[in-house]
């Protein structure tokens, strides 16, 4: 199906030089002379790597066939992470770079969604917000504002500000669009 680019939509993917890619953020831009053009901030899939180009607003693409499979996170051995279809039993393996900043957010038997084109796995996606257990922070100050925050590590290895009441042990939900507490699990 062809998609002009004058049809562009945030989160849009598209086939750019044979790969595939993803449109975080777009702008029609109309010049005093000549036509329009569309300036597009983009994600490629395969490498993630965002760039910026422009594009005449009747350029026309083909849309990304992106297949999406809900699978568990089993295990990682040395930076590579396993999941499985818990339907099919079948296995997926991604190394720590397919998934980037997500491994601070997978825990056991979370449910993640594999993003996958042509068959072949490209990244995959956690929900909004996930549980983790804080491993290390320091004490509360007592007396301190109750807007006051403090470093906390999780088990994950995801550092972040969390508030003075937190305590070691305690669960928290972290949202994953931007790794910050949002609140008691």
């Amino acid at each position: 199906m062809a998609i002009e680019a004058g049809d562009f939509k945030t989160g849009l993917t598209i086939i750019v030089d044979g790969d595939p890619w993803q449109v975080l953020d777009f702008q029609h831009v109309k010049p005093g002379k000549g036509a329009a053009i569309l300036k597009t901030k983009m994600k490629n899939l395969k490498t993630g790597s965002t760039q910026e180009r422009n594009f005449n607003a009747s350029t026309k693409f083909e849309a990304a066939a992106i297949e999406k499979k809900i699978v568990n996170f089993s295990y990682s051995v040395d930076n590579v992470y396993t999941f499985m279809d818990m339907d099919t039993y079948e296995t997926y393996e991604l190394t720590a770079d397919q998934i980037g900043d997500n491994k601070y957010y997978i825990v056991d038997n979370l449910e993640v969604t594999l993003i996958m084109f042509e068959g072949a796995v490209l990244t995959v996606s956690v929900p909004a917000t996930v549980n983790l257990e804080v491993v290390e922070t320091s004490p509360a100050i007592k007396g301190a504002p109750s807007t006051q925050t403090k470093d906390a590590t999780t088990d994950t290895g995801l550092t972040l500000r969390v508030p003075q009441f937190i305590e070691q042990g305690e669960m928290i939900a972290v949202s994953t669009a931007d790794g910050k507490y949002s609140g008691r699990a």
